[in-house]
């Protein structure tokens, strides 16, 4: 008689595995993001996009940050097909490598002064390879952390992605705060902003080893041992879920609109001259041309003052990320965000009497915009996995986040610094648009259906 034979049991990602694989990537996001967002307003204008306008720089400078996020929809397109086709796995690998590499090459490349035309070029390649790793790495973490998660807490997992932004942003502006206080400005601009770029590759060199020992997510397992893997997944999930597509990108919009507000124009605004005065003797200083007609004002903080200020505000970012998966559990991902939606939207309202209160009212600002952002960022690790079945979910929230990131975030910056300067100082305008990009958001959940309970293993197209 023979002996009877078991099967190994299937192997299995443990929790503390999967949390430090889904959070490592997407910190790593979202240093490399923070670092080029914060060099595009210290040092970018003047080291890649010189001009004697310096207003005309920076809005170079920020639409070539925007040129990650047209990027970022080619990318998702991209690493969402293999994700969708070979697996989570070897994709989170591979966007973590393209958008690793490029912002290592950043902090290599040589300047204006140094090859003229060709440094913008080169930078704005850079740019958008980031772009393209992008495009993948958030959604393949998302799925790696909801895919993973036992039964009730898709939620409260799927906030372990969305916490590497604040960590991200901690780490990179903290650097360049060190930086800062550790060096002059002539060494800063000539050789020190390189720095958080290069040593990006120590972030990545510790998300390749996490993630190499990663095994394949049970849902997608379900999909290739039910032989449902989509041929062309982008096709198909145009075909059957395009519904779920549009409402995805708008549901995401305020959120992305108030991310980039928050950590751009604010920095931006918050360290601009607030006095065509000490403009000019700054310029003065550094010998070069002062042009009045071209000067607007902000509040005239001090670069490194504003940057602790921005450090501690999201502080409250990180802690409401995690906040948000408990409610989101309770009460739906829906209703938790229609409330926090409706914040943001009176928030926008509230941007001149909190930025012309001095110190006291620029730091509440900070703090309720970061709080807002951790309450709408949080759930949505969840939110849009769910809208999608399995055998097309890394294609389709992939392509709503980033299709979201182009109509909320690429152009974010750019329309902020064109309403302040044609409110002559005032970010009036700028808190109007981030309501109005509020209201759309609410119509689309409005709209919605809850995603609490759909079964989210077999769930395929």
């Amino acid at each position: 008689m023979s002996s009877p034979t078991f099967a190994p049991p299937a192997a299995v990602n443990t929790r503390s595995r999967v949390v430090l694989a889904s959070l490592i990537g997407t910190s790593i996001e979202f240093y490399d993001f923070y670092v080029y967002a914060t060099a595009a307003v210290l040092v970018f204008p003047k080291l890649f996009f010189p001009t004697t306008d310096p207003n005309v720089g920076l809005l170079t400078s920020f639409a070539v940050f925007g040129v990650a996020f047209v990027a970022r929809p080619i990318g998702s397109i991209i690493f969402g097909h293999f994700g969708d086709r070979i697996g989570r796995k070897k994709t989170l690998v591979a966007s973590l490598l393209t958008m690793g590499i490029a912002t290592v090459l950043i902090g290599f490349l040589p300047t204006y002064a140094s090859i003229g035309l060709w440094a913008p070029i080169l930078l704005t390649v850079m740019r958008f390879a980031q772009g393209l790793g992008l495009g993948g790495e958030w959604s393949g973490a998302a799925l790696l952390a909801t895919e993973n998660a036992p039964a009730g807490k898709r939620a409260i997992y799927g906030t372990f992605p969305q916490l590497g932004a604040p960590i991200g942003f901690i780490i990179a502006n903290g650097v360049f705060l060190w930086l800062n206080l550790g060096m002059s400005a002539a060494d800063f601009a000539s050789w020190g902003w390189r720095v958080p770029f290069i040593a990006s590759a120590v972030l990545v060199v510790i998300g390749l080893y996490v993630r190499f020992k990663l095994v394949e997510t049970p849902a997608f397992q379900k999909v290739i041992d039910a032989g449902e893997v989509a041929a062309v997944p982008v096709a198909r999930v145009f075909k059957t879920s395009w519904r779920p597509l549009i409402l995805g990108t708008f549901i995401m919009l305020a959120t992305y609109t108030l991310f980039y507000l928050m950590t751009t124009f604010t920095l931006t605004f918050g360290t601009a001259f607030s006095s065509a005065t000490a403009a000019k003797a700054a310029a003065d200083k550094a010998g070069t041309t002062f042009n009045p007609a071209t000067f607007t004002p902000g509040l005239g903080f001090n670069r490194n003052d504003f940057l602790i200020m921005l450090i501690i505000s999201v502080v409250f970012f990180g802690i409401f990320t995690l906040v948000s998966g408990p409610l989101a559990e309770r009460f739906g991902r829906r209703k938790t965000l229609i409330v926090t939606t409706i914040g943001i939207l009176v928030f926008g309202l509230l941007f001149v009497p909190l930025f012309g209160a001095g110190t006291v009212g620029t730091m509440a600002l900070l703090i309720i915009g970061f709080t807002l952002m951790g309450l709408t960022f949080g759930p949505m690790g969840a939110v849009l996995p769910e809208l999608f079945p399995a055998n097309v979910r890394y294609t389709g929230s992939a392509i709503s986040y980033n299709f979201a990131s182009i109509l909320g975030a690429a152009v974010a910056p750019f329309i902020a610094v064109a309403l302040w300067q044609a409110a002559g100082g005032s970010p009036v305008w700028v808190g109007v648009y981030l309501s109005a990009m509020a209201v759309i958001t609410l119509i689309a959940l409005i709209i919605s259906k809850e995603t609490r309970d759909v079964d989210y293993d077999s769930n395929l197209s």
